[in-house]
Formats: structure tokens, sequence, C-alpha cells
């Protein structure tokens, strides 16, 4: 069943090694509002994925309907957000995953057509630079190395394909890795390394996404189909090597379908009970990590995927087989952020 894998979310190549200050706080007790500020319809059947642009310009989703949008706000409707390209007659089928290079110029969209294609903005325009085919069928993700001169794809058949951009926008298959034995579904780069993972139904770590915390301190963090979030630390040469940091019972009554760990420090998590959710480590993530928002009607159906914004930290993307792409705000509720700043609900000298 295509629902028991997640999705993924890569960190930011350009975060500070050592993490950053959050932009959005825990306040008295960790209690924050998930606010949609932003439902943008257009697709006409199941979006599966949405990555931000790296510099937060535009919002790419894919869908069942063949197609991927861009969205951004448009200063000619008010502040609203619009589709602004729509990338069509391409894919054949079902667009399972889109991934944007690291430099924003070029965008790729991994389909079950078997073949993903490679996008390129010339002029304002959007146009299919290349179409790159091995796979003997679906093809289920797709990721940039944080260079972006590497492309990696997975698929049903059991296979990570490892893509290296050639000049004029040409690219050749540089490794085919086979050590997976069922569907691979997800595939993640190290956010500053050329690191790989990639997950798989095999179950050879239990995990259906992963993605990597953006702060450069080699930890990531998964979901499952058990309802439990995970959190991993990289060890060993080039962090080929994962050890189990926390994992945590959430609050997802039906599986967990994806994870993205801000640079607020917080990872927002998506499930098939139409929730959305926030969860933050007050200090010390050794803690224990808790959850802190929750919107428990986020959709109308199963959430697909969500995804923190790349610049505003306090931004969150999320998709849904009802077809909708929502942007939520969270933020300290109001009570608490009054409270916190007359110092509320403290002793004080």
């Amino acid at each position: 069943d295509e629902k028991n894998s997640g999705t993924t979310s890569d960190g930011a190549a350009d975060a500070a090694a050592g993490g950053s200050s959050p932009s959005v706080s825990l306040a008295n007790g960790g209690a924050l509002e998930v606010v949609a500020v932003a439902t943008l319809a257009g697709h006409s059947d199941r979006v599966w994925c949405a990555a931000w642009e790296p510099h937060g310009r535009a919002l790419a989703t894919c869908s069942s309907d063949k197609t991927v949008r861009l969205w951004a706000p448009s200063a000619a409707a008010g502040g609203a957000w619009v589709t602004v390209a729509e990338l069509d007659s391409v894919h054949s089928r079902t667009v399972r995953s889109v991934a944007w290079s690291p430099c924003g110029r070029l965008l790729a969209t991994a389909s079950f057509d078997g073949s993903t294609a490679v996008w390129v903005s010339e002029g304002g325009e959007w146009e299919c630079a290349a179409v790159v085919e091995g796979h003997e069928n679906e093809v289920k993700g797709c990721a940039w190395s944080p260079s972006g001169t590497l492309l990696a794809t997975c698929g049903r058949d059991k296979s990570v394909w490892i893509w290296e951009l050639q000049p004029g926008n040409d690219f050749e298959c540089v490794a085919v890795l086979n050590g997976h034995t069922q569907d691979v579904k997800q595939v993640t780069w190290h956010p500053t390394e050329d690191v790989l993972l990639s997950v798989s139904y095999d179950n050879t770590i239990k995990v259906w996404s992963v993605g990597f915390e953006p702060s450069g301190l080699r930890r990531a963090v998964t979901c499952s189909d058990d309802r439990t979030i995970a959190t991993w630390t990289a060890t060993g040469m080039q962090g080929m090597e994962l050890s189990a940091a926390a994992k945590f019972p959430c609050g997802h009554d039906r599986a967990v379908l994806s994870v993205s760990w801000g640079k607020c420090g917080l990872i927002a998590a998506a499930g098939a009970d139409n929730s959305v959710r926030v969860y933050g480590a007050a200090g010390d993530a050794a803690a224990g990590w808790h959850e802190v928002g929750t919107v428990a009607a986020a959709h109308y159906d199963d959430v697909n995927c969500v995804a923190w914004h790349p610049t505003q930290h306090d931004l969150l993307a999320s998709c849904s087989d009802d077809g909708s792409v929502k942007v939520w705000s969270v933020r300290a509720r109001v009570a608490d952020a009054h409270a916190e700043a007359h110092g509320g609900g403290r002793d004080t000298p």
C-alpha cells in the first residue's frame, strides 16, 4: 500500500553548523497554535508532495492529476497565493515527488510512469530540460545532493539511481544501488555532505520517512507506520552510521506519513488521521519531545506531506489526498505570548 510510506524533507544546505536561534519559541509550557494562512486549490486529484524553493520564493506541489504546480503570493492579487506555473504534458501517470536543486534553478519531478523529469526556468517560463529513465517501473522519490551536481531517484524496482548533471542539462547515470529487497520509498541527502539515505518497504531500519535536521548537527528524524517518531544521530566516517537518539509515541491515531525538521527546532508531522502536529523539545532534546501544536482536522483526508519554509521559519506547508495544499503559521498562542511578555505564570523577584 502506497500509504504505508512517508515523505522526506531535506535539511537546508546553507544552515549554520551548530544550529540557529529558533524563531518560534516554546512559551509558558510549550503551547503553540497552528493557524491556516492560505488554502491553495487547483489540483484535481490527491496531492502527494510539497517542496519549498530553497529561498522560499515559491512552493512546488505534485499530484495524481499528472501535473506539478508552483505557488507564490501575488502582489497583484493582494498578497493571495496563486498558481504561477503549471508543469504538465510530460508525465503520463501520477507525479509522486518534487525536489528543487539547491540553487533553485532546476526542479525534478518523479512519476509513476517510470521517468524523472528535470525542469528549468528560462525567462520566467518553465520548460522540461531533460527526462531520465532507468527504473523498471514507478519512481517514488527524488532528491538533489547539496552540491546540486547529483540527483538521486528511487522506485518500486527496489533500486536507487544516482544521476550526475552534465553541461547542457544532460544527465549521466553514475551508480545504481541495489541494496534493498522491496520498494524504495524515499531518498534524502545529508544537508552538507554527499551522503545519501534511502528508506524501503523492506523495514531494514523500520523507517518510512527521513529528513535531516537543518542545523548541521548530523541528526535526522523519521516516522513510521507504528505511529512513532524517532530522532537519530549520524556517526562514523561521513555520518554513515545512525544511532537512535530518541523515540516517542505521537498523537496520530493512524500511520505517520511525513516528518519535517525545521530551522526553528520544531518537528512537524503529517498523518493518515488528517492531522498536522508539531513537536518541540524544551531545552535539552534528551529530556523528551512533546506535542506543542495540533490541527486535528487539518485536511479532509490523509495528509501526505509537511514541509517547513526555508527562510520564514514559522511557516509550514501541507498537502493531502483531499486535493488541497495549505500554508500554516506556527506561533505562540496570543494569551501565552502576552503572559510571557509580562512575566505571567512565573515568580518575580
